[in-house]
């Protein structure tokens, strides 16, 4: 039997900080390991798999599709692409009218900045502290993480404290092209917005020219426990970018505008965006998350594992802050030996910063597994 981890090894320009732990097959919400031992997945590909690991009609979906066309350049028409183009607008707010498809969520982010900067004329990008919306240099400078190394970036970005209406009052200026929030910040420790602060920020995007573009990679899809968390905060954003949850493990990203966004014709572009393969599989996906109601599945299991955690009251547990299926608990202490010992119980689990054990099961998820989950977590939390 080949030693894969070793394989990755020797091969690898690694860029991830590794776990001893070799994955080779998933269903639902569970994964399984190159010795045939189970863990309950509450990382779901980060975010990815909300439909659950190999998904029935999702694979059904890239099957078909892969026998008729894998390919096709967006210089042409394409049936499966205009269906999705479609689907999304249905199901994101009602002026957000006009697609552009992409592969990522960084590449989301990479194009709402272009469009911005295109549509407005202006330079400079506001985006929020602990905030995180991808790691290519532009995506980078609208991030406030992991640009250290790898300064200067791209000028003209400012960053703002989550939920100081008087920092963004400033911040957004005459020469502010756009202001790029998450919602929920899920790298930066799962840290809701207020509604207060969402709103007026709506107000003064518009007041001021500025676009408001809200970042529902990771929240979006039910995950939040509405569709999209934009729902739950009655606002309506001038781009929306989406990816993660979309393909239903499939790469793919969008970036949804309304028509205060000017064409971009010519300006920008992506080789394999909006591909047919991604689009049948995105289809599926968004299809299985309505029909199945994921959303509301997410917003009663959501409050359920909270209860479920809270009740430990485990001496650890500094605070935990939830919205929906997306869950962070954040401890007095540095989380990486806690999730190493999580694993060893037979849950896989995130970090959202040094101290932030972050859940993000597929919406699928049953009950009885999150209840394993938190007994797990209790045997954890309540060793020291």
């Amino acid at each position: 039997m080949a030693d894969f981890m070793k394989l990755e090894q020797q091969f690898a320009f690694e860029v991830y900080p590794k776990r001893e732990l070799v994955l080779t097959r998933g269903e639902g919400a569970a994964v399984w390991d190159d010795r045939g031992n189970e863990y309950i997945d509450c990382t779901a590909g980060i975010g990815v798999a909300s439909v659950g690991h190999a998904n029935p009609a999702v694979a059904e979906a890239i099957e078909k599709q892969a026998r008729v066309l894998v390919t096709c350049p967006g210089i042409f028409y394409n049936d499966v692409r205009a269906a999705l183009m479609a689907k999304l607008a249905e199901i994101t707010p009602p002026n957000l009218n006009r697609v552009f498809l992409c592969n990522s969520g960084t590449e989301a982010t990479e194009a709402a900045i272009k469009f911005a900067r295109w549509s407005t004329g202006r330079q400079k990008i506001v985006s929020l502290m602990r905030g995180f919306h991808g790691r290519t240099l532009g995506a980078l400078s609208a991030t406030f993480k992991y640009r250290d190394e790898f300064e200067p970036l791209i000028p003209g970005h400012g960053f703002v404290p989550l939920n100081d209406v008087e920092k963004l009052d400033q911040a957004l200026d005459e020469d502010t092209a756009c202001l790029i929030l998450e919602l929920v910040q899920g790298e930066g420790g799962v840290r809701p917005a207020q509604i207060e602060y969402v709103r007026r920020a709506r107000e003064l995007c518009t007041e001021r020219g500025v676009l408001l573009v809200i970042d529902e990679i990771q929240t979006g899809f039910g995950r939040c426990g509405a569709m999209f968390a934009c729902e739950l905060y009655g606002v309506q954003p001038d781009m929306m970018t989406l990816a993660k949850a979309l393909g239903g493990g499939v790469p793919i990203g969008a970036v949804m505008c309304s028509d205060t966004i000017r064409s971009a014709a010519g300006k920008h572009g992506s080789t394999f965006g909006g591909n047919p393969l991604a689009c049948a599989a995105a289809i599926a996906a968004v299809r299985y998350i309505e029909e199945h109601d994921l959303a509301g599945s997410a917003r009663e299991n959501g409050a359920y594992f909270r209860e479920l955690i809270e009740r430990s009251q485990s001496s650890v547990i500094r605070e935990v802050r939830q919205s929906g299926l997306m869950i962070g608990i954040e401890l007095k202490q540095r989380v990486k030996p806690y999730l190493i010992e999580l694993m060893a119980e037979g849950v896989l689990a995130l970090p959202a910063g040094p101290t932030v054990i972050r859940l993000l099961p597929p919406l699928t998820i049953p009950r009885d597994r999150i209840e394993c989950v938190a007994a797990a977590l209790g045997r954890v939390l309540g060793e020291r």
